[in-house]
Order: C-alpha cells, then sequence, then structure tokens
C-alpha cells in the first residue's frame, strides 16, 4: 500500500514496492512501537534483522526499511522481497545515518521508535523486555540494555562488560561515558525525540551521542537493563573502523554541545577537559600512521602536539626514539603493531575532510564505544 522508491542511489523509480500489513498482535499494545531500520551496504545481513523483528514476543506495530541510496540497492531489494507483505519499505538519496533515521521516524505511528541497524539483530524477546521498563514507568522517554558483540559472527565480548554502565542515566553521565547507549538496543518516546529536533544530519559519526546528549539535557527519563539482547557486529569496513575520524566527530559533538546549550560551568569545564584529551589521543593516532608510513617527522610533530597537551612515560619514551634513532624506532613500532593487529592495512585518512556522502553504517554506539574497545560503529 505504501511505498516510496527512487533508482539505487535516490534516482528513477523501480518496480520494487513494499505493500505494508503490520505484523499487530491485536491487543491493546499493538499500536505502541515502531521499528526503523536505515539501511545502507547490509544486503548479506538485512534479512536476519528483519526475521529477528518479526521474530518477537511482544510483535512491532510496523518495521520501516530506509534505503538511504545504498549501492548494493539490487542486492538489497532481493533479500527484503520475501517480507514486502511485512514491512514498509523507502527509498531516498543518500543522507547518512542520521537522515535514514529521521526519515523512519517521521514515518512512523507508534508511540515509541525502536532502532535496529541493518546489520544488527535482536533476540526474539528484546522488545518485551525493553517495553516492560515502559511499563513500569509511564514518564520513561528512552530505554536500552546490553549487546553481544560480534567479529563477523563470533561473539567475543557484552558491550556492558567493557563499558560497565553508572546507575543513573542522565546528560552528566553520558558526557563522561559512564552511560553508553547502543543505538540498536534503544527504544525511544517519538514524541520525546520529535521535540529534541531528531537526528543531526550534520554528522555521519557519533550522531546518536548527539541525539542522546541532547534528550538528556532537556530532561528526558532513561534506564536500561542489563540483559544482553541486541547482537551487535563490530563492522571493521564501516564509519567507525576509522578510529581517529570517530574521535575527530566526538570532539565536534562536544563542542557542538558547548555551544548550543546552557550548560553549567562544571559540565563547560567537563567538556573542554574531554575535548583536550581526545585531541591529544588524535594526534597519538597520527604519530602511529605517521610511523607506519615512515614519515618520522610527521610522527615527531604529531607526538610534540600530543606531548603539550598530556604527557605519559609512553609517549616520552616514543619521542625521544624518534628524535635519537627514528629508523631503528619506526622498525620496531611496526613490527610491533602488526604482531599485536593493531595496524589496519589502510592508508593514512584526510582528517580534514568530512565522510563521503556514501558513508557506511556502524552501531552508534561506536561514537561513544571505541575508545575503550578499540572498535567502533552506529
Amino acid at each position: 500500500m505504501e511505498s516510496k522508491n527512487g533508482g539505487s542511489n535516490g534516482g528513477a523509480p523501480t518496480p520494487f514496492a513494499s505493500d505494508f500489513s503490520p505484523n499487530l498482535s491485536g491487543g491493546k499494545d499493538s499500536k505502541l512501537v515502531s521499528v526503523v531500520i536505515p539501511a545502507y551496504r547490509c544486503s548479506q545481513y538485512i534479512a536476519q534483522a528483519v526475521q529477528s523483528v518479526l521474530a518477537q514476543t511482544f510483535p512491532a506495530y510496523e518495521l520501516i526499511v530506509v534505503n538511504d541510496g545504498s549501492p548494493d540497492t539490487p542486492l538489497l531489494e532481493a533479500a527484503l522481497a520475501p517480507f514486502l507483505g511485512k514491512i514498509r519499505y523507502q527509498k531516498q538519496a543518500t543522507r547518512g545515518p542520521s537522515g535514514a533515521r529521521n526519515a523512519g521516524i517521521l514515518q512512523a505511528r507508534g508511540k515509541y521508535v525502536a532502532f535496529l541497524d541493518g546489520d544488527d539483530y535482536w533476540r526474539s524477546d528484546h522488545l518485551a523486555k525493553v517495553m516492560a521498563l515502559f511499563q513500569g514507568d509511564a514518564a520513561l522517554d528512552l530505554a536500552y540494555c546490553d549487546c553481544i558483540l560480534l567479529k563477523g559472527d563470533k561473539p567475543f565480548a557484552n558491550a556492558f562488560s567493557i563499558e560497565p554502565q553508572c546507575e543513573v542515566v542522565n546528560f552528566d553521565s553520558l558526557l563522561v561515558e559512564s552511560c553508553a547507549i547502543s543505538t540498536s538496543s534503544a527504544v525511544v518516546s517519538r514524541e520525546s525525540i520529535l521535540k529534541a529536533g531528531l537526528f543531526d544530519e550534520g554528522f555521519r559519526r557519533c550522531e546518536d551521542f548527539d541525539m542522546w546528549l541532547r534528550l538528556a539535557f532537556v530532561g528526558a527519563r532513561m534506564t536500561y537493563h542489563s540483559e544482553a539482547q541486541v547482537f551487535h557486529r563490530m563492522n571493521e569496513a564501516g564509519l567507525s573502523a576509522d578510529r581517529l575520524s570517530m574521535k575527530r566527530d566526538r570532539i565536534r559533538v562536544y563542542e557542538k554541545i558547548a555551544a548550543s546549550l546552557p550548560v553549567t560551568i562544571e559540565q563547560r569545564e567537563t567538556i573542554h577537559k574531554l575535548v583536550a584529551s581526545i585531541t591529544a589521543d588524535c594526534h597519538v593516532d597520527e604519530m602511529k600512521w605517521a610511523l607506519q608510513e615512515g614519515n618520522y617527522q610527521a610522527a615527531l610533530d604529531s607526538g610534540n602536539r600530543a606531548k603539550a597537551i598530556k604527557s605519559n612515560w609512553k609517549l616520552a619514551t616514543s619521542l625521544f626514539a624518534l628524535r635519537t634513532a627514528p629508523q631503528l624506532f619506526g622498525q620496531l613500532y611496526t613490527v610491533r603493531a602488526r604482531v599485536l593487529g593493531d595496524r589496519s592495512g589502510k592508508r593514512m585518512p584526510d582528517v580534514h575532510k568530512q565522510a563521503p556522502a556514501a558513508a557506511n553504517y556502524e552501531d552508534d554506539r561506536a561514537c561513544v564505544g571505541n575508545q575503550r574497545t578499540g572498535q567502533g560503529r552506529s
């Protein structure tokens, strides 16, 4: 019945259409939850994501899949074809993760919106357990849970074991990462997210971090449960695989928050310290990349910039080695990086450029989580 179609990147219409038929339970809770899946280069995973939604013991009112101008649209639509009677499908020109989620939110008809990235999937009782939190607290605006982190299809850790959550979820705990919300686990009041202004489409990374901070700042009530109900792929090919760019975009989020919200003096000082610390980490990353490229002067310059902000014995030792025996130190570092698996195999990105429009999707928990896990997403 409802379909908005374009070409594989938002161009001419195609015959692919979605005859929407909601997965209703028929009970009083049947119109509570709309699920939004942004889809970009996830054709090999999208069927698993959709099936996990349709298998929920607490049925979603509707499932909205937003094709964000994905280059693999023919494969994506082939994977979605068996579900056309059970989903709402929208195709648009690429707007990034924020734009895809916003499109789904604006179409959603449920009281709450649940987010799921196209390469993640849920346990069958995920919505039931999260919605129990809302049913226990009518004033609640957002709830989330733990995630099982996957490399390929193999679990390797739970998110909360890497990032323990503090008891209270509010602006201050989110700001300093004492709490980290995985977007694929989050269920949010649609009214609250609309009032907060939706996801900022100026961000290609860390857009979720920005959204949760803005929600919390205006007083949104948030909580979580500690059962791992979401399977989240740590996609090395995704946006968050570029750790340096993730850190730079996290700085942008902090700077935006400080400039646009009436934060307290203490909160502003916290943001200043966080930005300084992450900036130093960026310079260290630049130093490592330069070492791997054999550009020892650039490595020394980046290391000195990091030291001007904060220093420790490891950085001081590295700088001494760069000044006295740069080639030997560079060779030793490269061997160590290969042994430890630290080297990504990619060339140093141009950190002064924004992410391209055709950006991949990684879990938005990544912006917050990649500092501790060395990974990142959505």
